[in-house]
């Protein structure tokens, strides 16, 4: 079992910047890849970016160059620095765990960009 904890959402004006964090407690040594997805009204969710344990990233095109994926020295928290916020990044963030058989998600902090 592992247990994600999203903190770090908030209201923000476009060209502003939010750092997104993301604490995982249980069984962490099982994680291969932790990532960031969101979903916005009325569309599917989707990848934002992701990170794995070796420290390989891969992000959204649409967050390339604004957005940065890391991992704290303890292995157990990731973070999603986002800068020049645009009001199409508003969504729910969620953070996400893979293991080699099944994923879990956190609860999601809501980010809202006004123009």
């Amino acid at each position: 079992q592992v247990q994600l904890v999203e903190s770090g959402g908030g209201l923000v004006q476009a060209g502003g910047s939010l750092r997104l964090s993301c604490a995982a407690s249980g069984s962490i040594v099982s994680i291969n890849v932790m990532g960031w997805y969101r979903q916005a009204p009325g569309k599917q969710r989707e990848l934002v970016a992701s990170i794995t344990g070796g420290g390989i990233t891969n992000y959204a095109d649409s967050v390339k160059g604004r957005f940065a994926i890391s991992r704290g020295n303890a292995k157990n928290t990731v973070y999603l620095e986002m800068n020049s916020l645009k009001p199409e990044d508003t969504a729910d963030y969620y953070c996400a765990a893979f293991l080699v058989s099944r994923s879990y998600w956190g609860r999601g902090t809501q980010v809202t960009v006004s123009s």
